[in-house]
Order: C-alpha cells, then sequence, then structure tokens
C-alpha cells in the first residue's frame, strides 16, 4: 500500500471515532460511558477462527502484535481506532462494520408491552435497532392510519388468517405464511379479513439486527 493511500484510509478511519469515544474497561469488557451498548471485542476470535487464522498469521497480515489482538479478544485491552481499523481490512471489513458486530454480539433483555391500537392487540418488545410486535385482529379490524415512522422498514407477516394491506398505489390481500416489506414512511392500512395473527418489524434504516 502506497504512502498516499495508507494516509487516505486512516484519515477516513478517523471519521469513525465518535462511535468508540469514551471506552471504558469494566468486568472484562468494553463499555461506552453514558450508555448500557457494550462492545465485545471477542468477535475478533470468531472471525479468525472463520477465516482459519492463527493469531500469528492475523499479526503478519495486519501489522498488530501478537499480544495487542490476545488481550482484545479478551477484552483485556483499549480499543485503538487504528489497530481496529487494520484488523477490519483483513477480514473485509469497515471499522463501522467491525464495531457494529462487536456492539451486537452481546444480549439485550426487553420487557414485553402490551397496548391495543382499534381492534387490533399487540404484545411489542424494543430493541436498540428494531421493534418486534405481534399482533392479535378479529375479523373486519381495521387500522387506516397506523403511525408513519420515517427512520424504519417494515416487515408485515401473516401468521394465521388474512389481512389486506394497502399501500398508496397498491393492495395486496396477504394470507398465512405471506410478508411484505416496504418503506414505513409510506402511509399504510392494515384490515383483517378474517381473524388473524400477525408479526411486524421495525428495522431501524442502516442498521443490524
Amino acid at each position: 500500500m502506497s504512502a498516499a493511500i495508507r494516509s487516505s484510509a486512516l484519515k477516513n478511519a478517523a471519521r469513525y471515532r465518535s462511535p468508540m469515544a469514551g471506552l471504558k474497561m469494566s468486568g472484562g469488557r468494553a463499555v461506552k460511558r453514558g450508555s448500557t451498548m457494550i462492545c465485545d471485542f471477542a468477535i475478533l476470535r470468531d472471525l479468525r477462527k472463520q477465516y482459519d487464522l492463527s493469531i500469528a498469521q492475523l499479526a503478519e497480515q495486519s501489522g498488530v502484535s501478537c499480544s495487542v489482538i490476545s488481550k482484545l479478544e479478551r477484552n483485556q485491552s483499549q480499543a485503538e481506532m487504528e489497530t481496529l481499523f487494520r484488523l477490519a481490512r483483513v477480514f473485509g471489513l469497515t471499522l463501522s462494520d467491525l464495531i457494529s458486530l462487536a456492539e451486537n454480539r452481546t444480549s439485550h433483555l426487553a420487557q414485553t408491552e402490551n397496548y391495543r391500537s382499534g381492534d387490533f392487540t399487540f404484545d411489542r418488545i424494543n430493541y436498540g435497532n428494531m421493534r418486534v410486535m405481534h399482533a392479535m385482529a378479529p375479523a373486519g379490524a381495521k387500522l387506516s392510519k397506523p403511525s408513519l415512522h420515517r427512520d424504519d422498514y417494515e416487515l408485515f407477516w401473516v401468521l394465521a388468517g388474512k389481512v389486506k394491506f394497502v399501500l398508496p398505489k397498491e393492495s395486496y390481500e396477504l394470507s398465512s405464511g405471506e410478508s411484505i416489506q416496504f418503506d414505513a414512511l409510506l402511509p399504510h392500512t392494515y384490515e383483517a379479513l378474517c381473524d388473524s395473527e400477525i408479526i411486524i418489524v421495525h428495522l431501524k434504516k442502516g442498521k443490524r439486527f
């Protein structure tokens, strides 16, 4: 890699400093101050094994020392931007991809919320990157103006029954086992044509599951 290209790449990597700013070690994991998000860099071990690389081979390809890689895999070292950038590049990832994997590797618990909207009853769980709703609707139940959620994609999946689904320029009658995905910025309407059971997933744009 030429000096000019390397310099440009490292400048680009510096743009991603904010997601990792203010990390501290807590219980063997890197924790973001002022947030419950945990970055678990043991994901590096999983990636290394997936690529059938030893620590020594990863060190040679990335230019990061064996001791630093070993400590990162055990969450015993601060994660430096340039170090993560070099490691991510070996696996064909961007720096933000690697950080996202480290964030999403850990488990997140959520409580179920119950509510009604019209004749639809919902059980809902919320996570940082998505909302999942299980809905029951009797025949004839209709939501003519569900709330628009501009930053989401929506997956609408009929588990049982039959639901008429209407978008501005098209409509569908979805039966058991059928689903549709769309940009939730679009106005949309649900109407249960018979007693129905539905799963609805809102996924933040640009986020991972």
